[in-house]
């Protein structure tokens, strides 16, 4: 399996969807989050991804559009909140 020929579908959403993970780390930093289990959760996660990235890609490429879609929504929503909070608009 050639993973860059395969993921060519998706590249948009990983670039985006990697910027999102950061604001979203950056978040728990800021909210005084126990690093050690921020840490954790992320490689975690990360990991979770990459597993389910190199395994599931040949199935979900048949529904590149869709998942960038949704995606794209999820990643745009996240930002959007991401924002509000960090002005002090909305407190979660």
């Amino acid at each position: 399996m050639n993973l860059i020929k395969d993921c060519t579908g998706f590249w948009a959403l990983l670039i985006f969807g990697n910027i999102e993970n950061l604001i979203l780390a950056s978040q728990g930093a800021i909210s005084q989050v126990n690093q050690i289990v921020l840490l954790i959760l992320s490689l975690i996660f990360v990991i979770a991804w990459l597993l389910l990235g190199k395994y599931a890609t040949k199935f979900a490429i048949k529904y590149a559009d869709e998942i960038e879609i949704i995606g794209g929504a999820a990643i745009i929503l996240l930002g959007i909140e991401a924002m509000l909070e960090a002005f002090g608009i909305i407190s979660i």
